[in-house]
Order: C-alpha cells, then structure tokens, then sequence
C-alpha cells in the first residue's frame, strides 16, 4: 500500500511572473509527483506550493524545487510584509495516506541533511521535527529574519543550525525544514488603511499574546487595495475552527468600527475544515462528512 505525503514549501518569491513558473517547474515536470497548487502574493512577495506523492519522491522533488531558489532568488534584493529568512524559507512534510508523523520527521531531517550539503544553506528543524523544545515554534526560528540571522549565526550559540555550516548563505540565507499536522493559511481583509487596528486584533486571536492556542496571526498592509489584513497559520484546525477566528475578528473589527470585507485561503484546505463552517453558520443537526457527495465518489473510485 502506497504512502503518501505532502509538502508544502514557500519560496521568497511573489512578484517576478518568470522565476516563480522556473521555480515550481522543478515540480510540475515530474511524473513520480502531484503538483496539487501554488499561489503567490506580490505584497507579501512570497509563494506556496503544495504537492504529493511518495515520501523518497517527495523529498527529491523538494531538493530540486530548493536548490533552483538556491539559483534564482538573493535575499539582499527581497522585500516583502511575510517574515522570511531563506530564498527557500520553509520545507514542511505533512502526513497524509498510510505514513506516520514519525516518518516524516525522518524525510525532514534527510532532506535538510542533504540540501544543506548540497547547497551549503544552513537548516534549523521546526515543529515536530525539531530538536530542541525552543525551535517548536516557526516564529522563533524565523526570529529577526534574514538581516538578523545574517548577524547572529556563527556568534549566537542559540543561532547554530541543525545541518548545515554555521554561517548565513551569502545569497540564500538560511530555511527551516519541518514536519507538521495540516496547517491552513487564512487571511481576514478589513475596510481600512490602517495597519495599527489589524496589529491589535491579531494580537488578539494569536496565541503567544493570549489569544487562540492553535493561531499565529501579524497584520499586514494590502497597498494596492489599500487596505490591511490579519493573515494566519491556523496550526490545527480542529481544536480551533475556522469560524471561531473569523467571529473572534470580526467582534474585534467592530470595536474600531471597521468591516470585515472579505477572507481568503492561501493554498489547499482539508474538506473537514470547511465542512466544520458550514455546521457552525447553517447549525446542521446530526450532519456528517460522509453525506458530501464527492467525498463517496472519490471512496467509489478508490
């Protein structure tokens, strides 16, 4: 029986239309892979692809898709509203068919082993992959971004990376490499320039100020809209649903008297994270996953 994983590595990259397509092409041109989605966004100049397949085909086609950001991107040229310190910022391996967190921890750890040496980027392992208790948390590995890492690494002893050299790659920077339960990308647009009320309210709904146990949350300008975002990683939607954040913003928007006015997801969302929206708006009684019509097709075809 086949196992299947995921991958979802985010690149430095959201503006220049050629490098991104050069980029995910690294994926899209294999047979032994599912390219599933890729989307970028200019402001935060930064772009998710998510793609599947077996764990060992996975992993090369993440070191291929890597070492071409390697390539393309100099961080000492990037700008952009997302925290980032890496040309390849982040690699996350996600279970997903018959294959446990356990093995994706080890795919994480062979690819960082590998890309490290191959590209002489240094990698420092993040959620369930990392190894130790204060690298858990994305935020803090990312802490200071590529500028301060740039100064830290090779003088901080907290700064040495888990594979790799102890110094910051000159063009490249440095990349997190992770393994991760299903992480969904959410992003709430509010009717204002003003980036201070979407600060406050993510400081709100995060959980390192108080907030959600499962949200980390920044706000962010939207300068061709001229509006700001709250923009989240909703790090276990299960234990802290869709629908309980937006009504969270939503209350917390109306304090500055100022409306929502759309939300997005970035990337690919389980159909149990949507289905859990529809339960809590339309207040189903006795409704199951199993009564959505595409989800028995797709067991009818399996």
């Amino acid at each position: 029986m086949k196992k299947i994983v995921e991958c979802v590595p985010n690149f430095s990259e959201g503006k220049r239309k050629e490098i991104i397509e050069e980029i995910v092409d690294q994926v899209r041109k294999r047979k032994d892979v599912k390219l599933l989605d890729y989307s970028s966004d200019p402001d935060h100049n930064r772009t998710d692809v998510t793609f599947i397949g077996e764990p060992q085909a996975v992993k090369e086609a993440a070191l291929d898709l890597a070492m071409k950001c390697v390539e393309l991107i100099d961080m000492n040229k990037h700008k952009g509203e997302h925290p980032r310190m890496g040309a390849i910022d982040v690699v996350p391996f996600i279970p997903v068919y018959n294959i446990t967190m356990e093995e994706c921890v080890k795919l994480a750890h062979e690819f960082a082993k590998e890309f490290s040496e191959r590209s002489g980027v240094p990698c420092f392992m993040y959620e369930e992959a990392a190894t130790r208790p204060d690298r858990k948390n994305l935020a803090d590995v990312r802490r200071g971004e590529f500028e301060g890492l740039k100064e830290a690494i090779g003088k901080d002893p907290n700064r040495v990376p888990d594979y790799g050299p102890n110094k910051i790659h000159p063009t490249a920077g440095a990349t997190a490499v992770g393994a991760r339960f299903f992480l969904v990308a959410f992003n709430v647009n509010l009717g204002t320039s003003d980036i201070e009320i979407a600060k406050k309210i993510a400081k709100a709904v995060r959980h390192s100020s108080g907030g959600y146990r499962y949200v980390k949350a920044m706000g962010f300008e939207i300068k061709e809209r001229g509006i700001v975002q709250v923009s989240m990683n909703l790090t276990n939607y299960q234990k802290t649903p869709i629908f309980r954040v937006f009504e969270t913003i939503k209350n917390e928007a109306e304090r500055y008297g100022v409306p929502v006015i759309g939300s997005e997801i970035i990337g690919l969302v389980p159909l149990e994270a949507l289905i859990m929206v529809a339960d809590h708006y339309l207040r189903l009684e006795n409704f199951s996953i199993d009564q959505v019509l595409e989800k028995r097709l797709l067991e009818v075809e399996d």
